[in-house]
């Protein structure tokens, strides 16, 4: 799969994709994560890639020629199955879009700041827009880290136990059941023996009964489709 992210601060990606799943998805050349400045498609010697808006108002905004000069020549050499604009007012990044995107074979993201971006590059050159959630960050270069945590460990062959994935949180609806660990016993307080009776039936039934029990208590919108 591969991954252009549109920024203005690329080292900000340093520590979350030169570390852990992202840098072995890397390494494995499952995934190509390619950091794209924006300011390399800047028009004058300052490498300004802000405005002041029209018709006034505090706020900077980024502008649409560096933008869409450098849209156009990563299109020129490459195919997009979506151009991807991090923005509050997108769609709320979940689990069922990040499994639809870890399908795909090369995705475009743009990171904004400031204001946001002029809003001709959203009509024309934007094919989809996603969140992270209902609150406004100082760029969206987290929310394309997130972003792209959430889709590359879902493509074969990056996790070393591909099944994980598969019980995550949020894949069926529900919240993980309670996990524990060695020692069986800390401080007085004991695993649950069903987990170590070796009956996998009967394991993994005592497993949904505590997701549908927690996904009940904390997030019962997740059952009903209300949320």
């Amino acid at each position: 799969m591969r991954i252009d992210i549109i920024t203005i601060f690329p080292e900000m990606f340093e520590g979350p994709f030169k570390h852990s799943i992202i840098k072995r998805a890397q390494l494995k050349g499952v995934v190509e994560i390619n950091l794209i400045n924006l300011r390399d498609y800047a028009t004058d010697k300052h490498k300004r890639v802000d405005d002041y808006q029209y018709g006034g108002g505090s706020g900077m905004v980024m502008m649409v020629e560096p933008i869409a000069n450098c849209i156009d020549d990563l299109k020129s050499k490459n195919e997009y199955d979506e151009i991807i604009y991090m923005s509050p007012d997108g769609e709320l990044l979940n689990q069922k879009l990040s499994n639809h995107y870890s399908t795909l074979q090369s995705i475009m993201i743009l990171c904004g700041h400031y204001k946001g971006i002029d809003e001709r590059i959203r009509e024309h050159y934007i094919t989809k827009e996603i969140s992270i959630g209902d609150y406004v960050l100082s760029g969206g270069e987290l929310g394309a880290a997130v972003f792209t945590d959430s889709i590359v460990r879902l493509i074969p062959g990056v996790l070393n136990d591909e099944t994980s994935a598969l019980s995550d949180s949020f894949q069926d609806d529900l919240l993980s059941p309670p996990v524990y660990t060695r020692p069986y016993e800390f401080k007085g307080i004991k695993v649950p023996d069903i987990l170590l009776s070796g009956n996998d039936k009967e394991i993994n039934k005592w497993r949904t009964e505590k997701a549908v029990e927690r996904t009940n208590e904390r997030r019962p919108g997740l059952m009903d489709g209300s949320c």
